[in-house]
C-alpha cells in the first residue's frame, strides 16, 4: 500500500499517504507505542515508522489489508500464544484492518521490548 521509492521525512508524512480510516488506525498504534515508550526515538527506517531505545525497538507499516507490526522475533516469541491468532512471520504480526487494533497486546509487547533493550544496554556497560 505504501508508495514505492518515496522517502518520508517523518512519521506524520508516512501516515498522511493513506486513506483516513488507515491513518486513524496508524495513529492509534503510534499512540500506544508513545504511551509505553515515551523516551523512544521516532524515525523512519526501511521506509516505515521505527522506534528505537537502546537499539531498535519496534517498527510498523501499512499494507493492502493489514498493518505489519515488527517487534523483532523476541517480541513475538515472548507472546507466542497471544499472537498466534494473527498471521505473520518470525519477526512480524499482521493486524488486519477488519479487526480492532489489539492495543493491550501491542502495549505488552512494546513494554517487553523496552525492558529487553534496557537490559541489553546495561549488560554492555558491565
Amino acid at each position: 500500500m505504501g508508495k514505492d521509492n518515496v522517502k518520508f521525512q517523518n512519521v506524520d508524512e508516512y501516515i498522511r499517504q493513506f486513506p483516513v480510516e488507515v491513518q486513524n488506525t496508524l495513529q492509534e498504534l503510534r499512540l500506544v507505542i508513545k504511551e509505553v515508550a515515551p523516551e523512544a526515538k521516532e524515525t523512519i527506517s526501511y521506509g516505515m515508522p521505527a522506534y528505537s531505545l537502546h537499539g531498535s525497538l519496534v517498527y510498523f507499516g501499512a499494507w493492502k489489508n493489514h498493518i505489519g507490526f515488527y517487534p523483532t522475533p523476541s517480541g513475538i516469541n515472548a507472546f507466542k500464544e497471544e499472537v498466534s491468532q494473527y498471521k505473520g512471520t518470525k519477526s512480524s504480526i499482521h493486524l488486519p484492518f477488519t479487526k480492532p487494533l489489539p492495543k493491550e497486546l501491542i502495549s505488552k509487547i512494546v513494554k517487553f521490548r523496552v525492558v529487553e533493550n534496557k537490559k541489553k544496554a546495561q549488560d554492555k556497560v558491565k
